[in-house]
């Protein structure tokens, strides 16, 4: 679950320090305004299973960035498998962001895990264990059709 760089559609290749830098200068431009930073991650199964985990910063009502990380894993036919190893994948993610937040005295900035799971389809019944565990993590957690840092920015990067 290593996640060695980032990608930022504007700045290209960035490292998980980068990527931090370049969230605290976006809110320094604007100190004001209300941000939320989400955490999401979607896969996709083909010879190999396609894990992207996205980092989004959100100015609320004004738009945002976001980096990406694209990792392979071997093909995962289990729905209930793929589904957990997502939420592990955003919930290693979100614990080096918010450390990374809270050494920095930016720890006002709560991180929200948008999770690929909702009361309708097939991840219905794992909503209350995937739920409970980014809770029990510290997270927010949100799910569909709340949770677009899964099923909108991390899912465009698993094709």
């Amino acid at each position: 679950m290593r996640m060695e760089y980032f990608i930022s559609p504007t700045k290209g290749r960035l490292t998980l320090d980068e990527v931090y830098a370049d969230i605290i200068s976006f809110i320094e431009c604007n100190p004001e305004a209300r941000y939320r930073v989400i955490i999401g991650s979607d896969s996709q199964a083909r010879e190999e299973t396609c894990f992207v985990t996205a980092i989004i910063i959100h100015q609320v009502g004004k738009g945002g960035r976001y980096y990406y990380t694209r990792s392979a894993a071997r093909r995962m036919a289990s729905l209930r498998q793929r589904i957990f190893y997502e939420a592990s994948l955003s919930l290693e993610t979100a614990s080096r962001l918010a450390e990374k937040l809270a050494q920095n005295g930016h720890s006002e900035l709560n991180v929200e895990i948008h999770l690929d799971v909702g009361p309708n389809g097939e991840t219905k019944d794992l909503i209350r264990e995937i739920v409970g565990m980014v809770v029990g993590s510290g997270f927010d957690a949100k799910i569909k059709p709340e949770s677009c840092g899964a099923t909108k920015v991390a899912d465009k990067h698993t094709r």
